[in-house]
């Protein structure tokens, strides 16, 4: 996963002072941050979150829901004004952006807006072999 060794613990993407501090794409993997960063379309910050959530249970081991939660209210202080669950369109996909976006609802003031990607992908894709026209469109049409 991209963890930052740098002493304001960002990534060097994240780093970037030209990325835009009020979009923050939450990813499942560094596959699906490198996927969204060939589109060249998207110029926000990302989280990863280390994987997904299984149907076959409800644990989240693994997953750094909690590190994602604590991070949120000093995005907002910065500027953050969207949230955007980025996994694939698959079950747990969607189990993973339904789960993350009844935390975030809890943390959140109602002017910071979270969405997910339009189904520009298809059900069942995966994030790092759609092509950057799919990509794009995905970003374009989030609900």
């Amino acid at each position: 996963m991209r963890f930052s060794s740098g002493e304001k613990g960002l990534c060097n993407i994240c780093a970037n002072k030209e990325r835009d501090i009020s979009l923050l794409a939450i990813v499942a993997s560094d596959a699906d941050l490198s996927a969204l960063e060939r589109s060249h379309t998207y110029r926000g910050r990302y989280f990863v979150l280390g994987g997904l959530l299984l149907l076959s249970s409800e644990r989240t081991n693994g997953l750094r829901i909690k590190e994602l939660l604590t991070s949120i209210p000093k995005r907002a202080k910065a500027g953050l004004k969207e949230i955007i669950l980025a996994f694939p369109a698959n079950p747990e996909g969607d189990s993973t952006a339904i789960r993350i976006s009844h935390e975030c609802r809890e943390i959140v003031t109602p002017d910071i807006k979270i969405s997910t990607l339009g189904r520009g992908l298809s059900t069942g894709s995966e994030l790092e072999y759609a092509d950057p026209d799919t990509l794009k469109s995905a970003l374009d049409n989030r609900k």
